[in-house]
């Protein structure tokens, strides 16, 4: 097997290093691989560019900003900047993955559209794309996550999607994802399945790192003009640290993509810690895990030692997954990327900071990457980027528990 020569794609059977490929059923087998032989030649296409980069720009509401979070800056001492993904159309970086992935459907004649979703996040943003062309979607979401992100539910059966609840095993992403492959065995014909992270067989890992690179793309123009001297020019679109959340790791692979080959660039990936790493309740995978198959690639999963799935835990539904992308688990097996945690009291405590500091309130699972400031010894000439994944209105249930 050889290996990636960077760190931004795949090898040609779907590797990065030793993680990757696909591990699919022979039923999906044909679906795997009129994707994995026509995606570049599609989203590379002018027609295609074309029309993904209008609607992210008209609809999604792109570039979204880089805001130099100044009270933020101030108390630890550095430079930081937010990318402020939670500002874009169904409020957070999802959308770019399913516009992206519903213009590929669409030039490949597919006329029915399947989802999971854990935060309901993914699940709004391709039920809003699935409006948007007229194409009915049916969504998977575990019967606990149903519960806990009810608002995301009721947009979703607003916007005309099908919400199917998981109701086995842990009854969360990992669950509603397995309901998700197993529609798509039983409809293979006229169906596309939008997954919605950097997981799942090749070329999911880099068809939607490829979309979401949007972010970093943003991130280096707009770095370099904010740190341009007016009339001297100058500047520079490299930061010394990117720091993002990872559940599967869709949006850090986006904030990452543009800077996986500069190695100057510290990357920091945040997972989940929920209740402690050595508390039975956790989904840092990269901590607790080991290599293994989960839903059709090879990557790091949570595992008991005769190799069955540990159900995982954490406060935000986003993060609740018991593995990370083969991308993700290649950065952290080089050495590339750093990877640290956060627990579910630490990232509810950096929402509040945020809201009370610079009047913007997070997602959970953009709270998770906001901890890790508290976790490095920045220097005062440091320009740290944090990847505000998404918005905290979807969580105001959990964080009025909190101030009750």
């Amino acid at each position: 097997m050889t290996t990636t020569k960077t760190y931004t794609s795949p090898n040609a059977q779907g590797y990065y290093g030793q993680f990757g490929g696909a591990y699919i059923p022979e039923m999906l087998h044909r679906n795997v691989e009129e994707l994995r032989t026509k995606y570049i030649d599609i989203i590379n296409s002018p027609s295609f560019q074309k029309e993904f980069r209008e609607l992210l720009k008209d609809y999604a509401g792109r570039p979204t900003p880089l805001y130099h979070a100044k009270r933020l800056s101030e108390k630890h001492g550095t430079t930081i900047y937010l990318k402020r993904e939670d500002l874009c159309h169904t409020g957070a970086h999802k959308i770019n993955n399913t516009i992206g992935q519903i213009l590929l459907a669409e030039r490949l004649g597919k006329k029915r559209i399947i989802a999971e979703t854990g935060a309901g996040q993914h699940g709004v943003a391709t039920a809003t794309v699935c409006a948007l062309k007229g194409v009915p979607c049916i969504v998977y979401m575990g019967e606990k996550d149903i519960e806990r992100q009810a608002p995301n539910v009721a947009r979703m059966k607003m916007l005309g999607a099908t919400v199917i609840p998981a109701t086995s095993g842990s009854k969360t992403l990992k669950d509603a994802t397995n309901e998700a492959i197993r529609d798509w065995i039983n409809n293979p014909n006229d169906t596309h399945y939008i997954i919605g992270s950097v997981v799942g067989p090749h070329p999911y890992p880099d068809m939607v790192a490829r979309f979401q690179s949007v972010i970093s793309e943003e991130i280096k123009w707009q770095l370099k003009e904010k740190t341009s001297i007016p009339g001297t020019g100058g500047g520079s679109e490299l930061p010394t640290h990117v720091i993002a959340c990872v559940g599967g790791g869709s949006n850090a692979a986006g904030a990452f993509y543009h800077y996986l080959d500069e190695l100057s660039v510290q990357l920091i990936a945040v997972e989940a810690a929920g209740h402690g790493i050595n508390s039975g309740m956790s989904a840092a995978t990269v901590q607790l895990g080991k290599a293994g198959i989960l839903h059709g690639s090879k990557s790091l999963v949570m595992q008991t030692e005769d190799g069955q799935v540990v159900e995982p835990h954490s406060i935000s539904a986003g993060l609740d997954y018991p593995g990370i992308g083969p991308l993700h688990a290649f950065l952290f097996d080089s050495g590339r990327a750093k990877f640290l945690y956060a627990t579910d009291d630490e990232s509810l405590q950096a929402a509040f900071e945020l809201a009370k500091l610079e009047g913007i309130i997070p997602a959970l699972e953009s709270a998770h990457a906001l901890h890790a400031l508290n976790k490095i010894n920045f220097k005062k000439n440091d320009v740290v980027v944090v990847c505000l994944s998404g918005r905290g209105d979807k969580d105001l249930a959990t964080y009025m528990k909190t101030m009750a």
